[in-house]
C-alpha cells in the first residue's frame, strides 16, 4: 500500500524543499524534481521523498482531515495485517 502526504513548503534551496505537515510531525526535506513549479508556501503531494503534484490549501486540508479521520479507525493491529495482505 503507498500513501502520498500533502506538506506545505516551507523554504526551497535548488530542487530541494524543506516541508512541514501539521507541526507535530516535524520538517523534512524532499525533492522538487518532478515539480518544479512549486514555489514555498504551496503544498505539495509528497511519497517516497518526493513532491509528485501541487494541490490547493483547501484540498490539502481535506487530505489531511481525512487521513486522521482514519487514524482514529485503525488500530496499529488492523494497519500491520493489511500490510501483510
Amino acid at each position: 500500500m503507498c500513501l502520498a502526504i500533502p506538506m506545505r513548503i516551507e523554504t526551497i534551496n535548488g530542487q530541494e524543499a524543506q516541508v512541514e505537515v501539521g507541526g507535530a510531525h516535524g520538517v523534512r526535506t524532499v525533492s522538487l524534481a518532478l515539480t518544479p513549479e512549486a514555489r514555498p508556501g504551496d503544498y505539495v503531494v509528497v511519497h517516497a521523498g518526493y513532491a509528485i503534484s501541487v494541490i490547493d490549501e483547501a484540498e490539502a486540508q481535506e487530505t489531511l482531515r481525512l487521513l486522521a479521520e482514519l487514524e482514529t479507525f485503525y488500530t496499529d493491529e488492523m494497519i500491520a495485517r493489511e500490510l501483510r495482505g
